[in-house]
């Protein structure tokens, strides 16, 4: 099982980023997937969720700004995320959940800076 994040990059305070995540090799639909950051000399934080009834939950530092989604595709799930702030720099990853395992993806970088 793979999962493959994409569409970080740099932009400026204020701006918008759509981080796309798809899973591949497995035959499962993949009931909870997730969106970590983890920002230099920090630990690893949830910032969105998403379960197989499409019920989100959010970091409370990133609610109101960051839309988690699913796509027609099983196990694509897309992270809108809108206002960034500095605050908001870090590696990406996608985490999905399947019966019997969980599986990380490698991350995508997010930099927020003028």
């Amino acid at each position: 099982v793979q999962l493959q994040a994409s569409g970080g990059g740099l932009v400026q305070p204020g701006g918008s980023l759509r981080l796309s995540c798809e899973a591949s090799g497995t035959m499962y639909t993949m009931n909870v997937m997730a969106w970590y950051r983890q920002a230099p000399g920090k630990q690893r934080e949830l910032v969105a969720l998403i379960t197989g009834d499409n019920t989100t939950n959010y970091a409370d530092s990133v609610r109101g700004r960051f839309t988690i989604s699913r796509g027609n595709a099983k196990n694509t799930i897309y992270l809108e995320m809108n206002a960034l702030k500095p605050e908001d720099t870090a590696v990406y990853s996608c985490y999905g959940v399947q019966p019997g395992s969980a599986h990380w993806g490698r991350g995508t970088l997010v930099t927020v800076s003028s």
